[in-house]
């Protein structure tokens, strides 16, 4: 008989304690986490990772608090990443995800975590990818990441999700926005949720407006290079994914089961295509050069000293020197000493 692989103390740890989960969470957004981290990441890669955005007052708390409990139903497990906006007082999250999922409280297999932005732009904050790793190693069959609602930069979702959701609502007078919302270019799947209010149709008309005149595109390596190309060219025009218009009343599970029963088959798609390897060797070659770039900074202003950085700004303020040419000259004194 083979032996089952021991697990490491962490992921042990926090698949069998939720409270145990919950610090590590909290280790991971204060940075303090690189060793659990390291530790977790071969025992991740499992779940179904769904990214909700879209403006605000669309319904996205209401829509994932409903799919959750929909995923529930079909006995899988959830997590649930709500990405707020930052407290201006104390720096941490504005907690009106959990107030709105307050019937969620009490199943052992929904975990439901908040998290602030910290002002970073994009709709994710800078730990969210850690963090989707720590709830994907503690074994959840699905991750919902809720971003804050900014409108048109949370394009930052799209390569942290498998499946992204870009959620609609008829009666909030941007009809003609969403046609020219770059938001929307990352939709794998659009929602139309609170379709039972007044405009639904006129809303419909738009979407469906911009999608025939827009074109699917995929982030993938090429030659070593981060491009973005036309979907039908990576996986061909018949076999390339249509992007779906679903609509939804989240408050009362109208069309809920129609949403689960399509991101099914988005997933189906990314693994029989092979797109979501794709996927995941940009987001990655993306995330890699993003650390390097911040520690190869932080390294070369360590060697250099800080008192020299402010001394070559005073020197560009003074137009003594030109930006360029003072960064130039940072990284040759870093690299000579």
């Amino acid at each position: 008989m083979s032996e089952t692989p021991t697990l490491p103390p962490i992921v042990a740890a926090i698949r069998e304690s939720r409270r145990a989960l919950a610090r590590l969470l909290t280790r991971i957004e204060n940075n303090a986490a690189a060793a659990d981290l390291a530790a977790l990441y071969p025992h991740g890669g499992k779940a179904h990772l769904i990214g909700v955005t879209g403006a605000p007052g669309t319904g996205k708390s209401s829509l994932v608090n409903s799919m959750a409990k929909a995923y529930r139903a079909e006995g899988k497990t959830v997590s649930i990443l709500a990405v707020d906006p930052t407290s201006p007082f104390s720096g941490g999250a504005v907690l009106g995800d959990r107030i709105r999922m307050r019937d969620l409280h009490g199943d052992a297999g929904v975990f439901i975590r908040s998290m602030a932005t910290r002002g970073n732009l994009g709709g994710i904050a800078r730990t969210t990818a850690d963090m989707i790793r720590a709830l994907d190693a503690a074994a959840f069959d699905v991750i919902l990441i809720e971003t804050v609602g900014a409108g048109q930069s949370e394009v930052e979702i799209a390569s942290a999700a498998h499946t992204t959701l870009v959620v609609e609502a008829p009666g909030l007078g941007d009809d003609v926005q969403a046609i020219k919302a770059g938001i929307l270019e990352i939709a794998d799947i659009l929602v139309v949720n609170k379709a039972d209010n007044p405009g639904v149709e006129s809303t419909l008309r738009a979407l469906r407006a911009m999608l025939d005149l827009g074109h699917r595109a995929e982030r993938i390596m090429h030659h070593g290079q981060l491009m973005s190309v036309p979907a039908a060219a990576v996986v061909g025009e018949d076999e390339a994914w249509q992007t779906p218009i679903v609509q939804t009343v989240a408050t009362n599970g109208t069309g809920i089961g129609g949403l689960l029963a399509k991101i099914a088959e988005h997933r189906a798609y990314l693994r029989e295509s092979g797109v979501q390897t794709l996927r995941e060797r940009a987001s990655l070659n993306a995330e890699i050069s993003e650390r390097l770039r911040e520690l190869l900074l932080a390294r070369l202003i360590e060697r250099v000293g800080v008192a020299r950085l402010q001394a070559l700004i005073e020197r560009a303020i003074l137009r003594e020197i030109d930006p360029s040419s003072a960064a130039a000259l940072l990284l040759a004194e870093g690299v000579q000493e």
